[in-house]
């Protein structure tokens, strides 16, 4: 619990915990039903961090149904409130391939969301992040222009080093 009051439920954990065990050995059904990005939302109460229905990203989806994830991804996020999100990067560096769990806080300032809405995803943010232990990447998102670029996200994932991210290569600046 939090100094807002608020609890994170298990199925949060649960998809959390599925998200950061990639099993080598997953066969192909396995690995298309892997989540690629989630939201997370307070419950109806505010008592709660709950999974939002509906907003999800499949692997398997990628290619298929989703041409872009990250900008699949981006759409997803409410114009008018905040959220919490999962998002499985895929990126290349110069010298390796690699795939990292990102703990997105997205919550529109100034004036997106309502400032009691802010308050409590803010000062809930520490509960839901000491469930997920040993992601290696916070990105705190305050607006559409924070984020809609993937570079920005190439960036905290391993800034000049990184050449491609979700198969769009970083070159110049642009993707």
């Amino acid at each position: 619990m939090t100094a807002s009051g608020v609890t994170v439920t298990d199925e949060v954990i649960t998809v959390f915990n599925e998200m950061k065990v990639r099993k080598a050995q997953a066969n192909e059904d396995e690995k298309k039903k892997r989540k690629k990005a989630v939201l997370f939302c307070l419950s109806e109460d505010k008592k709660h961090i709950v999974l939002e229905s509906g907003k999800e990203i499949l692997t398997g989806d990628v290619g298929t149904t989703i041409a872009d994830p990250y900008l699949h991804f981006v759409k997803m996020l409410p114009a008018d409130d905040c959220r919490y999100a999962l998002y499985d990067a895929t990126y290349e560096t110069k010298e390796t391939k690699k795939e990292d769990l990102v703990f997105i806080f997205w919550c529109v300032a100034p004036d997106g969301a309502p400032l009691k809405s802010k308050m409590i995803y803010a000062s809930s943010k520490d509960a839901i992040k000491k469930k997920f232990t040993g992601i290696k990447h916070e990105w705190q998102v305050n607006g559409l222009e924070d984020i809609k670029d993937r570079r920005t996200l190439a960036e905290k994932l391993g800034g000049s080093s990184v050449v491609t991210l979700e198969g769009g290569h970083v070159l110049n600046g642009n993707l």
